[in-house]
C-alpha cells in the first residue's frame, strides 16, 4: 500500500515540473513580445500558425521513436532526461531577448525560440503522458493518480501564472525564466528517475510507423477525443493569454490584483479536482467529461459582462470549476483509447498515441492564430504600442467570446463517439510476438 502511494506521488509530481516551464511560455509569450516588446498581432498570429504545422510534423515521429526505444533505463526515461535541460535552455533564451533586436529580427528570434521550446515541451509531455496508462491500469487507480497530478499542475499554475506578474515586477523576465526553468527541471528529473516502467524485452513487438498512422487515421475515437481537446485547449489558451491584457485594459488593475484573478481560477480548480474525481468514480466517465466541457463553456458568458475586479473574481471562480472537470477527465478518456488499441492490436504504442493526441491538442494554434489576427481586424489592436480605439473589447473578445465558441464546438464534437472501458486484464498482458 505504501509503495503504491509512493508510486502515485512520484509520477504525479511530474506534472508540477512539466507545467512550470510551459505555463510561463504559453501564458505570457503574447504579453511579453506583443504588449511589451512591440511584435505585432499579425506577426504573432503567423508564429502560432507556423508553430502548429511544425509541431504537427514532428509529434508522431517523437512518439514512434519513444515507443521503439530499447535501453536498460526504459523507453521514456532517456527522452525525459535528455530533453528536459534543452527545454529549460529554450525557455531562458526566449525570455532573455538580446538588446537591440527590433522589427523582423525580433520577430524571427521570437519565432525560432518559441518553436524550439514548444517542440521540446512536446517531447517531454508525450513521454510523461505515455507512462500514465502503463503505470496505472484501472479507472480507479487512474482517477486517483490523475486527481493528484492535476492538483500538482494547478499548484504549478499558481506559481507560474498567478504569481508571475508580481515576480516579473520584482526580478524581471529573464531571472523569472531561469528560476522557473530550473525548478521544473529538478522535478521532472526526480519523476523520471523514480517512476519505473514495465520491462521491455528486445523481442517484444515494436510498433511500425505507417501501420500506426493508418490505425490512428481510421480510429474514430482518436479523432473525436483529439478534436474535442483541440477546441478546449484553444479556448483555455486564449483565457490564459488574454488575462494580462484583460486585467490591464478592461479592469484597469495592477499586478497584485491580476495575480489574485489568476489565483482565484486555480484555487477553485484545486478544490474542485477532488470533487470531479469522486464523480468519475460514481458516475459514467464520458457523461462527467461532457458535463465538465459544457459547464466550462457556460462559465465564459458572465465573465464577458464583468466590469469590476470583484465581479471578475467571482466569474473567474466559475471558470476554475469547469476547468477542473475537464483536466480531471480528459486524460482518462485518452487512456481508454490506448487501452483499446493495445487490446485490439497487441502492441504497446502509448508514445505514438500520446504524441498524436498532443498534436491534435496543438491544432489549437490554428484557432488561436485566427483569434489573434482578429484583434487587429475587428478592434484595431496591433500591439501594446498601438492598442487601437477599443482595447477593452479586444481583451474581452480574446478572453471570453472566442473561448466560448471553442468550447461549444468542443462540447458538440464530444458526442460523435462513445468511449467504453476495456475489460479488466486487457493491459500489459503478453505482447511478446516479434516484428
Amino acid at each position: 500500500m505504501k509503495s503504491e502511494k509512493l508510486k502515485t506521488f512520484n509520477y504525479s509530481i511530474g506534472m508540477f515540473g512539466t507545467s512550470i516551464p510551459i505555463n510561463l511560455l504559453k501564458t505570457f509569450a503574447f504579453a511579453y513580445y506583443v504588449d511589451t516588446l512591440g511584435v505585432t498581432t499579425a506577426q504573432w498570429a503567423s508564429i502560432m500558425l507556423i508553430y502548429t504545422f511544425i509541431d504537427a510534423a514532428d509529434n508522431l515521429v517523437y512518439g514512434y521513436l519513444s515507443d521503439r526505444t530499447r535501453t536498460r533505463w526504459g523507453r521514456r526515461r532517456p527522452w525525459l532526461v535528455i530533453g528536459t535541460p534543452l527545454l529549460v535552455l529554450g525557455l531562458i533564451l526566449f525570455y532573455s531577448t538580446p538588446a537591440g533586436l527590433e522589427g523582423n529580427q525580433l520577430y524571427i528570434y521570437a519565432m525560432l525560440l518559441y518553436i524550439f521550446t514548444g517542440t521540446l515541451d512536446s517531447v517531454i509531455n508525450a513521454n510523461y503522458g505515455a507512462l500514465f496508462p502503463e503505470l496505472f491500469t484501472t479507472d480507479a487507480s487512474r482517477a486517483k493518480a490523475n486527481a493528484l497530478r492535476q492538483a500538482f499542475q494547478l499548484v504549478a499554475m499558481i506559481i507560474s501564472i498567478a504569481l508571475t506578474p508580481m515576480v516579473v515586477d520584482a526580478i524581471g523576465w529573464s531571472a523569472t525564466a531561469i528560476i522557473y526553468g530550473f525548478l521544473g527541471q529538478a522535478v521532472i528529473l526526480y519523476m523520471a528517475l523514480t517512476s519505473h516502467e514495465k520491462p521491455v524485452t528486445e523481442d517484444e513487438k515494436k510498433p511500425q510507423l505507417w501501420d500506426s498512422v493508418k490505425t490512428l487515421l481510421t480510429n474514430r475515437k482518436f479523432w473525436v477525443a483529439g478534436i474535442t481537446n483541440a477546441f478546449y485547449s484553444a479556448g483555455m489558451s486564449l483565457v490564459l493569454a488574454g488575462l494580462p491584457i484583460y486585467a490591464k485594459y478592461s479592469l484597469g488593475i495592477g499586478s497584485g490584483q491580476q495575480s489574485l484573478l489568476f489565483g482565484a481560477v486555480l484555487l477553485v480548480a484545486i478544490a474542485a479536482v477532488a470533487l470531479w474525481a469522486n464523480w468519475v468514480k460514481k458516475y459514467d466517465l464520458v457523461k462527467v467529461w461532457r458535463a465538465a466541457i459544457g459547464i466550462l463553456a457556460l462559465s465564459y458568458i458572465p465573465l464577458f459582462f464583468a466590469n469590476s475586479f470583484v465581479t471578475a473574481l467571482v466569474c473567474a471562480m466559475l471558470v476554475g470549476f469547469g476547468f477542473a472537470g475537464v483536466i480531471t477527465t480528459m486524460d482518462l478518456i485518452h487512456s481508454r483509447i490506448m487501452d483499446e488499441d493495445q487490446a485490439k492490436h497487441n502492441v504497446r504504442r502509448e508514445g505514438i498515441i500520446s504524441n498524436a493526441l498532443g498534436f491534435m491538442n496543438r491544432l489549437n494554434g490554428l484557432f488561436t492564430s485566427v483569434a489573434y489576427a482578429l484583434l487587429g481586424v475587428m478592434f484595431g489592436y496591433v500591439s501594446g504600442e498601438v492598442p487601437g480605439p477599443q482595447p477593452d473589447m479586444a481583451a474581452r473578445f480574446l478572453l471570453t467570446v472566442f473561448p466560448f465558441v471553442m468550447m461549444v464546438l468542443s462540447f458538440g464534437v464530444s458526442f460523435l463517439s462513445d468511449f467504453e472501458p476495456v475489460l479488466a486484464g486487457k493491459r500489459g498482458e503478453g505482447t511478446g510476438s516479434r516484428e
